[in-house]
Protein backbone atom coordinates (compact mmCIF):
# COMPACT_ATOMS: atom_id res chain seq x y z
CA UNK A 1 0.00 0.00 0.00
CA UNK A 2 1.21 3.35 -0.72
CA UNK A 3 0.89 6.37 1.51
CA UNK A 4 0.52 10.00 0.77
CA UNK A 5 0.36 13.31 3.11
CA UNK A 6 -3.33 14.34 3.62
CA UNK A 7 -2.95 18.04 2.12
CA UNK A 8 -0.91 20.09 4.14
CA UNK A 9 -0.77 18.10 7.13
CA UNK A 10 1.43 15.57 8.45
CA UNK A 11 -1.29 13.01 8.80
CA UNK A 12 -0.33 9.99 5.91
CA UNK A 13 -3.44 8.11 4.89
CA UNK A 14 -3.59 5.03 2.66
CA UNK A 15 -3.93 6.38 -1.61
CA UNK A 16 -7.01 3.41 -1.14
CA UNK A 17 -9.48 3.53 1.30
CA UNK A 18 -12.28 1.82 2.22
CA UNK A 19 -16.12 3.69 2.36
CA UNK A 20 -19.59 2.27 4.23
CA UNK A 21 -21.64 4.70 2.33
CA UNK A 22 -25.06 2.47 0.81
CA UNK A 23 -23.47 -0.53 2.01
CA UNK A 24 -22.73 -1.26 6.21
CA UNK A 25 -26.41 -1.21 8.24
CA UNK A 26 -28.15 -1.50 4.75
CA UNK A 27 -26.85 -3.30 2.03
CA UNK A 28 -24.63 -5.80 3.61
CA UNK A 29 -24.83 -7.98 6.71
CA UNK A 30 -22.35 -7.30 9.83
CA UNK A 31 -20.01 -10.14 8.94
CA UNK A 32 -20.00 -9.48 5.35
CA UNK A 33 -18.99 -5.98 6.48
CA UNK A 34 -16.46 -7.45 9.13
CA UNK A 35 -14.93 -9.12 6.13
CA UNK A 36 -13.98 -6.23 4.14
CA UNK A 37 -12.99 -4.35 7.03
CA UNK A 38 -10.30 -7.41 7.81
CA UNK A 39 -9.47 -7.70 4.01
CA UNK A 40 -8.95 -3.70 3.99
CA UNK A 41 -6.44 -3.41 7.00
CA UNK A 42 -4.39 -6.40 5.83
CA UNK A 43 -3.56 -4.67 2.26
CA UNK A 44 -2.38 -1.73 4.17
CA UNK A 45 -5.69 0.47 4.40
CA UNK A 46 -5.39 2.89 7.42
CA UNK A 47 -8.64 5.17 6.63
CA UNK A 48 -11.99 4.31 7.04
CA UNK A 49 -14.69 6.92 5.51
CA UNK A 50 -18.87 6.90 7.49
CA UNK A 51 -21.43 9.28 8.26
CA UNK A 52 -24.12 10.21 10.70
CA UNK A 53 -26.69 10.10 7.35
CA UNK A 54 -25.49 6.76 6.18
CA UNK A 55 -28.40 4.21 6.90
CA UNK A 56 -29.41 6.76 9.56
CA UNK A 57 -26.28 6.30 11.94
CA UNK A 58 -26.69 2.26 11.56
CA UNK A 59 -23.67 2.38 9.66
CA UNK A 60 -21.87 4.02 12.40
CA UNK A 61 -23.09 1.61 14.86
CA UNK A 62 -22.02 -1.16 12.60
CA UNK A 63 -18.06 0.25 12.48
CA UNK A 64 -18.40 0.69 15.72
CA UNK A 65 -19.11 -2.48 17.10
CA UNK A 66 -16.58 -4.12 14.65
CA UNK A 67 -13.61 -1.69 16.06
CA UNK A 68 -13.98 -2.94 19.32
CA UNK A 69 -14.19 -6.58 18.35
CA UNK A 70 -11.47 -6.53 16.34
CA UNK A 71 -9.14 -4.68 18.49
CA UNK A 72 -6.76 -3.18 16.20
CA UNK A 73 -4.76 -0.49 17.65
CA UNK A 74 -6.38 2.90 17.40
CA UNK A 75 -3.12 4.61 16.40
CA UNK A 76 -2.98 2.16 13.51
CA UNK A 77 -6.31 3.72 11.83
CA UNK A 78 -8.12 6.69 10.74
CA UNK A 79 -12.29 7.23 11.29
CA UNK A 80 -14.29 9.61 9.57
CA UNK A 81 -17.66 11.14 10.54
CA UNK A 82 -19.60 13.97 8.75
CA UNK A 83 -22.35 16.16 9.64
CA UNK A 84 -25.33 17.84 7.73
CA UNK A 85 -27.64 15.92 6.37
CA UNK A 86 -28.67 14.13 10.19
CA UNK A 87 -30.37 11.34 11.12
CA UNK A 88 -33.38 11.35 9.21
CA UNK A 89 -35.14 14.40 11.43
CA UNK A 90 -36.23 16.95 9.65
CA UNK A 91 -37.00 19.26 12.88
CA UNK A 92 -35.08 22.47 13.13
CA UNK A 93 -31.42 22.25 13.88
CA UNK A 94 -31.43 18.40 13.58
CA UNK A 95 -29.64 18.79 9.59
CA UNK A 96 -27.68 21.68 8.93
CA UNK A 97 -24.35 23.09 10.00
CA UNK A 98 -25.06 25.26 12.90
CA UNK A 99 -22.96 24.84 16.18
CA UNK A 100 -25.76 22.59 17.80
CA UNK A 101 -26.04 20.04 15.23
CA UNK A 102 -22.30 20.20 14.77
CA UNK A 103 -21.74 19.27 18.12
CA UNK A 104 -24.16 17.08 18.52
CA UNK A 105 -23.55 14.90 15.84
CA UNK A 106 -20.07 14.94 16.74
CA UNK A 107 -20.89 13.60 20.37
CA UNK A 108 -23.14 11.24 18.57
CA UNK A 109 -20.92 9.70 15.57
CA UNK A 110 -18.66 9.22 18.78
CA UNK A 111 -20.81 7.23 20.62
CA UNK A 112 -22.07 5.24 17.64
CA UNK A 113 -18.31 4.32 16.83
CA UNK A 114 -17.19 3.86 20.49
CA UNK A 115 -14.46 5.68 19.94
CA UNK A 116 -13.10 9.07 21.99
CA UNK A 117 -12.06 11.06 19.22
CA UNK A 118 -12.84 10.78 15.19
CA UNK A 119 -9.28 11.89 12.91
CA UNK A 120 -11.26 13.82 10.64
CA UNK A 121 -14.67 15.54 10.61
CA UNK A 122 -16.56 16.98 7.80
CA UNK A 123 -18.99 19.29 6.88
CA UNK A 124 -21.25 17.17 4.43
CA UNK A 125 -22.24 19.88 2.38
CA UNK A 126 -21.81 23.98 2.46
CA UNK A 127 -24.75 25.47 4.73
CA UNK A 128 -24.89 29.50 2.95
CA UNK A 129 -27.90 29.77 6.12
CA UNK A 130 -24.99 29.85 8.51
CA UNK A 131 -22.32 32.33 9.14
CA UNK A 132 -19.02 30.83 7.97
CA UNK A 133 -17.46 32.34 11.44
CA UNK A 134 -19.56 30.01 13.72
CA UNK A 135 -18.72 26.69 11.21
CA UNK A 136 -15.14 27.49 11.78
CA UNK A 137 -15.36 28.30 15.61
CA UNK A 138 -17.17 25.34 15.65
CA UNK A 139 -14.49 22.75 14.23
CA UNK A 140 -11.89 24.86 16.14
CA UNK A 141 -13.30 24.28 19.05
CA UNK A 142 -13.80 20.49 18.65
CA UNK A 143 -10.27 20.14 17.86
CA UNK A 144 -9.47 22.04 20.85
CA UNK A 145 -12.02 19.54 23.18
CA UNK A 146 -9.81 16.51 21.64
CA UNK A 147 -12.96 14.90 20.09
CA UNK A 148 -11.34 15.70 16.49
CA UNK A 149 -7.75 16.08 14.86
CA UNK A 150 -8.59 17.59 11.34
CA UNK A 151 -12.03 19.20 10.09
CA UNK A 152 -12.85 19.56 6.24
CA UNK A 153 -15.67 19.95 3.63
CA UNK A 154 -17.30 17.62 1.36
CA UNK A 155 -18.55 18.93 -1.56
CA UNK A 156 -17.79 22.14 -1.27
CA UNK A 157 -16.81 24.88 -4.16
CA UNK A 158 -13.23 26.26 -4.13
CA UNK A 159 -14.76 30.01 -3.06
CA UNK A 160 -16.15 28.40 -0.14
CA UNK A 161 -13.60 26.44 1.16
CA UNK A 162 -11.15 29.66 0.60
CA UNK A 163 -13.72 31.85 2.33
CA UNK A 164 -13.13 29.37 5.48
CA UNK A 165 -9.72 29.55 5.26
CA UNK A 166 -9.99 33.79 5.20
CA UNK A 167 -11.96 33.60 8.47
CA UNK A 168 -9.67 31.29 10.04
CA UNK A 169 -6.76 33.85 9.13
CA UNK A 170 -8.45 36.60 10.59
CA UNK A 171 -9.53 35.10 14.09
CA UNK A 172 -6.16 32.98 14.12
CA UNK A 173 -7.91 29.42 13.92
CA UNK A 174 -7.43 26.20 12.43
CA UNK A 175 -8.53 25.96 8.62
CA UNK A 176 -9.99 22.79 6.67
CA UNK A 177 -7.44 20.61 5.72
CA UNK A 178 -9.57 18.49 3.64
CA UNK A 179 -12.29 18.15 0.81
CA UNK A 180 -14.02 15.56 0.00
CA UNK A 181 -15.60 15.41 -3.40
CA UNK A 182 -16.91 13.06 -5.97
CA UNK A 183 -14.14 12.62 -8.54
CA UNK A 184 -13.91 9.86 -11.38
CA UNK A 185 -13.81 10.21 -15.09
CA UNK A 186 -17.37 11.49 -15.52
CA UNK A 187 -16.97 13.71 -12.54
CA UNK A 188 -13.58 16.11 -12.81
CA UNK A 189 -14.92 19.45 -12.07
CA UNK A 190 -13.72 20.10 -8.12
CA UNK A 191 -10.57 18.56 -8.69
CA UNK A 192 -9.13 19.15 -11.94
CA UNK A 193 -10.84 22.45 -12.32
CA UNK A 194 -12.41 24.51 -9.06
CA UNK A 195 -9.60 23.49 -6.73
CA UNK A 196 -6.71 24.03 -8.38
CA UNK A 197 -6.60 27.71 -7.04
CA UNK A 198 -6.98 25.96 -4.01
CA UNK A 199 -4.13 23.58 -4.12
CA UNK A 200 -2.16 26.18 -5.27
CA UNK A 201 -2.49 28.83 -2.39
CA UNK A 202 -3.64 26.77 0.81
CA UNK A 203 -3.03 23.35 -0.39
CA UNK A 204 -5.53 20.80 0.43
CA UNK A 205 -6.27 17.30 0.75
CA UNK A 206 -8.65 15.05 -0.60
CA UNK A 207 -10.42 11.97 0.01
CA UNK A 208 -12.19 11.15 -3.30
CA UNK A 209 -15.57 9.31 -3.42
CA UNK A 210 -17.20 7.64 -6.33
CA UNK A 211 -14.50 6.57 -8.48
CA UNK A 212 -16.29 4.41 -10.21
CA UNK A 213 -18.99 6.35 -11.16
CA UNK A 214 -21.81 4.46 -9.31
CA UNK A 215 -20.87 1.38 -10.68
CA UNK A 216 -21.03 1.89 -13.93
CA UNK A 217 -17.37 2.28 -14.46
CA UNK A 218 -16.81 -1.80 -14.64
CA UNK A 219 -17.43 -4.30 -17.11
CA UNK A 220 -20.92 -5.39 -16.28
CA UNK A 221 -21.92 -2.25 -17.53
CA UNK A 222 -20.14 -2.46 -20.83
CA UNK A 223 -22.41 -4.76 -22.42
CA UNK A 224 -25.49 -4.19 -20.59
CA UNK A 225 -27.46 -3.06 -17.34
CA UNK A 226 -27.12 -5.50 -14.99
CA UNK A 227 -30.11 -6.20 -12.20
CA UNK A 228 -29.50 -6.16 -8.31
CA UNK A 229 -27.02 -3.46 -8.23
CA UNK A 230 -26.76 -0.61 -5.89
CA UNK A 231 -28.62 1.64 -7.76
CA UNK A 232 -31.44 -0.16 -7.44
CA UNK A 233 -31.68 0.54 -3.53
CA UNK A 234 -34.31 2.67 -2.32
CA UNK A 235 -33.54 6.27 -2.36
CA UNK A 236 -30.76 5.75 -5.54
CA UNK A 237 -32.83 6.47 -8.94
CA UNK A 238 -31.52 10.10 -9.26
CA UNK A 239 -27.94 8.34 -9.41
CA UNK A 240 -29.39 5.72 -12.10
CA UNK A 241 -30.95 9.02 -13.87
CA UNK A 242 -27.15 10.31 -13.94
CA UNK A 243 -25.33 7.07 -14.52
CA UNK A 244 -27.65 5.61 -17.27
CA UNK A 245 -27.27 7.69 -20.37
CA UNK A 246 -27.19 6.01 -23.74
CA UNK A 247 -23.96 8.54 -24.42
CA UNK A 248 -21.98 7.43 -20.53
CA UNK A 249 -22.80 3.43 -21.77
CA UNK A 250 -21.27 4.25 -25.05
CA UNK A 251 -18.29 5.87 -23.62
CA UNK A 252 -17.90 2.60 -21.02
CA UNK A 253 -18.24 0.41 -23.74
CA UNK A 254 -15.00 2.60 -25.45
CA UNK A 255 -12.99 2.64 -22.27
CA UNK A 256 -13.58 -0.93 -21.25
CA UNK A 257 -11.53 -1.93 -24.23
CA UNK A 258 -8.49 0.26 -23.10
CA UNK A 259 -8.55 -1.30 -19.92
CA UNK A 260 -8.85 -4.72 -21.76
CA UNK A 261 -6.17 -3.59 -23.90
CA UNK A 262 -3.44 -2.59 -20.96
CA UNK A 263 -4.37 -6.75 -19.72
CA UNK A 264 -6.34 -5.35 -16.75
CA UNK A 265 -10.16 -4.74 -16.06
CA UNK A 266 -12.07 -1.41 -16.04
CA UNK A 267 -12.93 -1.00 -12.65
CA UNK A 268 -8.92 -0.95 -11.40
CA UNK A 269 -8.10 1.11 -14.94
CA UNK A 270 -11.10 3.94 -13.00
CA UNK A 271 -9.62 3.53 -9.66
CA UNK A 272 -6.11 4.06 -10.98
CA UNK A 273 -6.97 7.14 -12.74
CA UNK A 274 -8.15 8.46 -9.57
CA UNK A 275 -4.94 7.68 -7.99
CA UNK A 276 -2.93 9.04 -10.89
CA UNK A 277 -3.81 12.82 -9.94
CA UNK A 278 -1.25 13.98 -7.53
CA UNK A 279 -4.15 16.40 -5.71
CA UNK A 280 -6.13 13.45 -4.70
CA UNK A 281 -4.85 12.05 -0.99
CA UNK A 282 -7.04 8.61 -1.09
CA UNK A 283 -9.67 6.80 -3.03
CA UNK A 284 -12.45 5.44 -1.16
CA UNK A 285 -13.45 2.08 -2.16
CA UNK A 286 -17.22 0.76 -1.41
CA UNK A 287 -17.88 -3.23 -2.05
CA UNK A 288 -20.09 -5.45 -0.79
CA UNK A 289 -18.44 -8.27 -1.36
CA UNK A 290 -15.02 -9.43 -0.35
CA UNK A 291 -13.84 -10.60 -3.66
CA UNK A 292 -14.57 -7.03 -5.18
CA UNK A 293 -12.14 -5.47 -2.69
CA UNK A 294 -9.73 -7.89 -2.87
CA UNK A 295 -9.66 -6.80 -7.27
CA UNK A 296 -9.97 -3.16 -6.45
CA UNK A 297 -7.37 -2.88 -3.95
CA UNK A 298 -4.91 -4.16 -6.53
CA UNK A 299 -6.07 -1.36 -8.55
CA UNK A 300 -2.40 0.31 -7.81
CA UNK A 301 -0.24 -1.45 -9.70
CA UNK A 302 -2.13 -0.02 -12.70
CA UNK A 303 -1.16 3.39 -11.79
CA UNK A 304 2.50 3.03 -13.52
CA UNK A 305 0.69 1.89 -16.53
CA UNK A 306 -0.98 5.22 -17.31
CA UNK A 307 1.44 6.39 -19.42
CA UNK A 308 1.08 9.49 -21.77
CA UNK A 309 -0.02 7.64 -24.41
CA UNK A 310 -2.90 6.04 -22.35
CA UNK A 311 -3.96 9.47 -21.25
CA UNK A 312 -4.30 10.67 -24.82
CA UNK A 313 -6.68 7.90 -25.14
CA UNK A 314 -8.65 8.16 -22.69
CA UNK A 315 -9.19 11.66 -22.99
CA UNK A 316 -9.99 11.08 -26.60
CA UNK A 317 -13.32 9.09 -25.39
CA UNK A 318 -13.92 10.99 -22.20
CA UNK A 319 -13.94 14.28 -23.73
CA UNK A 320 -14.61 16.14 -20.42
CA UNK A 321 -11.19 17.62 -19.43
CA UNK A 322 -12.39 20.70 -17.47
CA UNK A 323 -11.41 24.50 -17.97
CA UNK A 324 -8.98 25.97 -15.34
CA UNK A 325 -10.63 29.00 -14.10
CA UNK A 326 -9.15 31.75 -11.80
CA UNK A 327 -10.90 32.39 -8.92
Amino acid sequence: MEYRKLGNSGLQVSVLSLGSWLTFGQQITDNVAEELMVVAYEAGVNFFDNAETYANGKSELVMGKLLKKLGWDRTSYIISSKAYFGRGGRMPNQTGLSRKHLVEACNEALQRLQLDYLDLYFCHRPDPSVPMAEIVWTMNNLIQQGKILYWGTSEWSGVQIMEAHQVAKDYRLIAPTMEQPQYNMFWRDHIEGDYLDVFRTVGLGTTVWSPLAGGTLTEKYANNIPADTRMDLKGMQWLKDIALTPERLDKVKALNQVAKDMGTTLAKLAIAWCAHNPNVSTVILGASKPEQLKETLTSLEIVPLITPSVLAALETILDNKPEFKVM
